[in-house]
């Protein structure tokens, strides 16, 4: 089992920033790519940004130039860095990671969400 768990989430007025983190443990073998997902009320949960673990990066046309994603590999934590935040980034945003999990010899393959945090902007 492979568990993700974010944190940041809150209350900012627009103009404003946030950054969300989120943290990937259990037994984990190897993470392929890392990203954000939001769902707003009464609409679709969207990508909002990805990461590979060689870096490759793809943002939402939506957050290109004010958000900025990244990940530390070695804490298996991708990271949310949310800036000019606009009420229309209102949601709740999830973590998303895929990759190999291991116990003892056995190997499989994992597709984790957390559990979601609130953003809220205030205009």
């Amino acid at each position: 089992q492979v568990q993700l768990v974010e944190s940041g989430g809150g209350l900012v007025q627009a103009g404003g920033s946030l950054r969300l983190s989120c943290a990937a443990s259990g037994s984990i073998f190897s993470i392929n790519a890392m990203g954000w997902y939001r769902q707003a009320p009464g609409k679709q949960r969207e990508l909002v940004a990805d990461i590979t673990s060689r870096g490759r990066i793809n943002y939402a046309d939506s957050v290109k130039g004010r958000f900025t994603i990244s990940r530390d590999n070695a804490k298996n934590t991708v990271y949310l860095q949310m800036n000019s935040l606009k009420p229309e980034d209102t949601a709740v945003y999830y973590c998303n990671a895929d990759g190999a999990q291991r116990s003892g010899s056995y190997y499989s393959s994992f597709h984790s969400w957390g559990q979601g945090t609130q953003v809220t902007v205030s205009s």
